[in-house]
């Protein structure tokens, strides 16, 4: 409607200051931030937040126990962990004689040295029986492959008289029963058999 059209007559309404702005129903125009921030929300926030709670479930749910010990036994392949110029009697039956009940009263000697062979095929097995001995308070204990002959059990041999408490308390720790001097070998030698259970 223009202002020809308008039927009735000015009043004090129609009289406009100068300078004045529009009232009432007129509002200022939204700014940039109250426009964006929904889909500023929408497009990275919540994003944000489910990838955030995607990586912490499989971060808790995927945890890995810590690796089993005869993962460790196969890894150490019955390499030694000392140097020893003891070596393996093949004939130690023909050599060796009968043994010695181990005194109560002699405490063994843990800080003997004791070199434990494998004479099987199942891998490490020399390993986790040096673990057995170090546990048990053996402080010099090496590992190796058996080149020898077969023996018929597993045997516990020591070199002196002295070191017969020592050879049935390595024996117990490691559960075999045949205990064997053997002028032959330095401090102790533990060949196993494949009787051996550990």
């Amino acid at each position: 409607m223009t202002k020809g059209e308008y039927p009735y007559p000015e009043d004090e309404f129609d009289a406009v200051e100068r300078n004045s702005v529009p009232r009432g129903v007129h509002r200022a125009p939204h700014s940039w931030w109250t426009r964006a921030w929904p889909f500023i929300l929408v497009v990275i926030l919540f994003p944000a937040l489910a990838y955030g709670a995607v990586n912490y479930w499989t971060i808790e749910r995927n945890a890995t126990p810590a690796a089993s010990a005869s993962a460790d036994d196969s890894a150490s392949a019955d390499t030694p962990t000392a140097t020893s110029s003891a070596t393996p009697s093949a004939t130690s039956s023909a050599t060796s004689s009968a043994t010695p009940a181990a005194t109560s009263s002699a405490a063994p000697d843990l800080a003997a040295h004791v070199v434990v062979f494998n004479a099987t095929t199942r891998s490490g097995l020399a390993a986790a029986a040096t673990k057995v001995l170090t546990a048990a308070g053996w402080t010099s204990v090496a590992s190796q492959n058996y080149t020898g002959g077969k023996l018929a059990t597993s045997t516990v041999l020591y070199g002196s008289a002295g070191l017969a408490p020592t050879a049935h308390a390595a024996a117990d720790a490691l559960g075999i029963t045949k205990v064997t001097l053997d002028a032959k070998v330095t401090g102790l030698e533990i060949v196993l058999e494949t009787d051996y259970k550990p």
